[in-house]
């Protein structure tokens, strides 16, 4: 076995693969193509990976946003086509009868895209998304407190008309380096203490629209605007371990009995669940590396035939030379060694070439995106080390299946016919 790893046998390894140097490159060529294929297909997924990804960085992403519709069937003597509302002991009942809630928010909102001007201070006046909700809302649509503070229970206990508004906000309605803490702004003629300035991350949160948006505390927006207990929607969060896709029937069903809708009118109910969303994404990327690795595993193929057709055509070659070793007392292990050692020493550099090949390119594409700003959707493309450890794996079996058939042949080569070939 050690006779194999001698200098006497690398040095008839690279006299082999020289002889022929420009046949040898050709052949090299598949393997290292294949594995730069692999390569860069797997770096081009994982930017495309980390660039939606990105949309929901920092988002409580096991999140499920639910509104109500048009109850669609008559039910206990009720009428279809009825409209109902959520009330605000809705909340505590999905949390006493719901396993495994970590956030139940309501949320009651005014204003939307395109409506009259809504928010006025001083000359100075827009229309802005404005929100009622409770503290949890900045776990479950993280955001950046850029100055002040959130809103809190104490806001929501003493129902203090106090409002934080987004950069978007700031920029409307205040001149430039002008600092809005404990200043007032009115919405729809009524008066908040400005607490804090936000900017939104995450799902699109670079947006101009996500930054113009303002948060008040639930209670005081339910006073301010005559909402009573009503609810307009609601943010609902499962605990980690726990998919609120699995767990939003048993809220729906505590709604539907609350507010007596026929157990199967799946329209009364709308809702957006960020959980299944992700999930499909999840599950998009992963059949994307399979992909990846298909394609550049069938590239790869293609290149290791190569190398097995050169290293028969070698054993061919030296019929004369591998009878002579066999008449002055080689082992058919000795043979088979030397040509299996010369398949996978010739895969291994060629693959080896092939990653750092892409490297050298995923480096570059990063260095472009670094210079130029990060592209909608895409961003740091890489491969992680597992991946190189696996395509090394990968070369040095390939290596062997490579040199299999030619080294068999090798040890079939009886001693005496292979001195009689010229």
């Amino acid at each position: 076995m050690s006779s194999l790893f001698s200098r006497d046998s690398w040095s008839e390894i690279l006299e082999a693969l020289s002889t022929n140097w420009f046949r040898t490159i050709l052949t090299a060529f598949g393997v290292l193509w294949g594995i730069f294929i692999l390569v860069v297909l797997l770096a081009a997924g994982k930017g495309l990976e980390n660039g939606v990804k990105s949309d929901f960085d920092g988002i409580a992403t096991n999140t499920m946003f639910m509104w109500t519709q048009t109850i669609s069937k008559p039910y206990k003597g009720l009428p279809k086509g009825r409209r109902f509302s959520y009330k605000i002991g809705d909340v505590q009942a999905i949390k006493d009868n719901v396993p495994n809630m970590r956030f139940v928010s309501p949320r009651n909102q005014l204003g939307g895209f395109g409506g009259s001007n809504n928010v006025v201070r001083g000359l100075n006046a827009g229309a802005f998304n404005v929100y009622g909700d409770y503290p949890e809302i900045i776990e479950q649509q993280p955001m950046d407190i850029t100055s002040g503070r959130f809103i809190n229970y104490g806001d929501i206990n003493e129902k203090r008309k106090v409002a934080v508004i987004g950069e978007g906000v700031k920029t409307s309605l205040y001149a430039i380096g002008e600092d809005p803490i404990g200043t007032y702004i009115k919405i729809n003629g009524v008066n908040f203490s400005v607490i804090g300035t936000y900017k939104k991350k995450g799902q699109g949160g670079d947006s101009e629209e996500d930054q113009k948006e303002i948060y008040v505390p639930f209670t005081s927006f339910s006073q301010a605007f005559n909402r009573g207990d009503r609810v307009g929607w609601m943010a609902i969060t499962a605990e980690d371990g726990s998919s609120i896709t699995e767990l939003k029937t048993q809220v729906f069903d505590v709604i539907k009995q609350r507010h007596t809708i026929h157990p199967d009118d799946d329209r009364a109910i709308g809702n957006f669940d960020l959980y299944e969303q992700y999930s499909r994404i999840e599950g998009l990327f992963f059949a994307l590396k399979i992909i990846a690795y298909f394609v550049g595993t069938l590239v790869l193929l293609s290149g290791i035939i190569g190398i097995s057709n050169i290293m028969l055509i070698v054993v061919k070659e030296r019929t004369k030379e591998i009878g002579i070793r066999r008449a002055l007392g080689a082992t058919p292990w000795s043979i088979r060694g030397q040509v299996l050692l010369e398949s996978i020493f010739l895969t291994i550099i060629s693959g080896m070439a092939g990653i750092s090949l892409g490297a050298l390119v995923i480096y570059a594409i990063n260095s472009v995106l670094d210079a130029t700003g990060p592209v909608d959707m895409f961003m740091n493309p890489s491969v992680d080390i597992s991946v190189v450890m696996t395509a090394l794996i990968i070369l040095i079996v390939s290596g062997l299946f490579a040199g299999f058939i030619p080294a068999q042949n090798a040890i079939r080569v009886k001693p005496v016919d292979a001195l009689r070939t010229e």
